[in-house]
């Protein structure tokens, strides 16, 4: 693995739960899709399967796969997961140099 992002027990957990309802037990991928509007921000997208990516994190009986291309962004950073009563969520932190969207789904690297 070269990159080193870091899960959470509960994104560990939901991620599992994800996988296994998804049919690829133990296996997800979270790759970066840029902003519709070309302003430079940076949104996770988690799906079933490895989808040709690298394996960037192993945890808790999930391995996490993610594109060559983009292991320098996600280098570092730590996916994380909540749930209350309204509904739940993945999180990722913003790397250092990075604003965080306010959501907690995404980041904008700052020049």
């Amino acid at each position: 693995m070269a990159c080193n992002l870091t899960i959470s027990k509960s994104a560990a957990s939901e991620l599992i739960r994800q996988s296994a309802f998804g049919g690829t037990p133990g296996t997800m991928h979270i790759d970066l899709l840029p902003d519709s509007f070309d302003e430079g921000w940076f949104y996770i997208r988690l799906r079933c399967g490895h989808k040709e990516g690298v394996p960037i994190a192993r945890t808790d009986g999930i391995t996490l796969f993610a594109p060559s291309r983009q292991l320098t962004l996600l280098e570092g950073l730590k996916l994380d997961y909540f749930c209350d009563l309204s509904g739940g969520g993945f999180l990722i932190s913003a790397p250092e140099g990075a604003q965080a969207s306010g959501c907690g789904t995404g980041f904008k690297i700052i020049k």
